[in-house]
């Protein structure tokens, strides 16, 4: 059985985070593992805010050597990891180990906030996480400001950002674009890139809230079909149609976010030996 790794914060809805990216791994016939950087909550009382605590980076360490006193994961990646000390430690057992197929998810942001959480981690994360990625997977906010580029609105800018975010030493850049570009509205659109060519994945729209967890979910998916030997357009491919389906069989958590339905995929046959 291949092995998967998260090293991710926690949302006690289990819609995002880890718990997204165990389901995730699950589906995908792999045995996950995970290390916990931050625990999220929500303020029901205060508009649905949202709190990070983060756990000790010293820790962090401690249960990434405790998974590599195993084998070592066929793949792994990261979410949020809430501490500019916590990414140096994963750098070091990135370092130490030497795992392969990673997948780095640089997440800067939290749905449900005002403003953008954790980007003073971008420097860190382009320095020491970038150059080791197999695969990073920002949304349009995380590639705008890991590229220096601010707000990107055209196809042209999310070009330009990704060929700057690989130059950083990733080895091939997924921008995620959904449903945000303004001249689109009947496509959710990410861009692949390899240092090669540019490649447009489309999925037809889904006008839903319910869709929470849905970018963890996408690396997490991506992480697995990795570990199962897949390459890496192939795992791309299969993980947007993936969470396609989870959008589509989402449903309301609560009046402020709906989840993901992880289950989707397989539920519509795609699982079967």
């Amino acid at each position: 059985m291949k092995k998967t790794l998260t090293i991710a914060g926690s949302d006690a809805t289990g819609g995002a985070g880890l718990q997204a990216d165990l389901k995730t791994f699950q589906e995908y016939g792999t045995f996950g593992m995970s290390a916990i950087t931050s625990i999220v909550t929500m303020d029901i009382h205060d508009n649905w805010s949202h709190s990070i605590e983060t756990i000790e980076p010293e820790v962090v360490g401690r249960q990434l050597d405790t998974i590599f006193a195993g084998d070592k994961p066929d793949a792994l990646k990261t979410g949020m990891l809430g501490d500019i000390r916590t990414i140096t430690v994963v750098r070091d057992a990135i370092d130490r180990y030497q795992p392969k197929n990673i997948v780095i998810d640089p997440v800067l942001a939290c749905k449900g906030t005002a403003g953008i959480l954790l980007s003073e981690n971008a420097d860190s994360i382009r320095e020491l996480l970038l150059p080791v990625a197999d695969v990073t997977t920002p949304n349009l906010i995380e590639a705008g400001i890991l590229s220096g580029l601010g707000e990107l609105t055209r196809l042209a800018d999310i070009e330009k950002a990704a060929t700057i975010i690989h130059g950083y030493g990733a080895k091939t850049v997924i921008i995620k674009g959904g449903r945000r570009f303004d001249n689109q509205h009947d496509e959710a659109l990410d861009l692949f890139y390899d240092g090669h060519a540019f490649h447009y994945l489309k999925s037809p729209l889904i006008h839903s809230d319910n869709n929470h967890g849905a970018g963890c979910t996408f690396a997490a998916a991506i992480t697995a079909v990795l570990a199962n030997g897949q390459s890496i357009l192939d795992a791309v491919t299969t993980a947007k149609a993936f969470v396609h389906a989870a959008i589509i069989k989402g449903h309301p958590f609560n009046q402020y976010l709906g989840h993901i339905w992880h289950g989707a995929y397989r539920d519509s046959g795609h699982f079967k030996s």
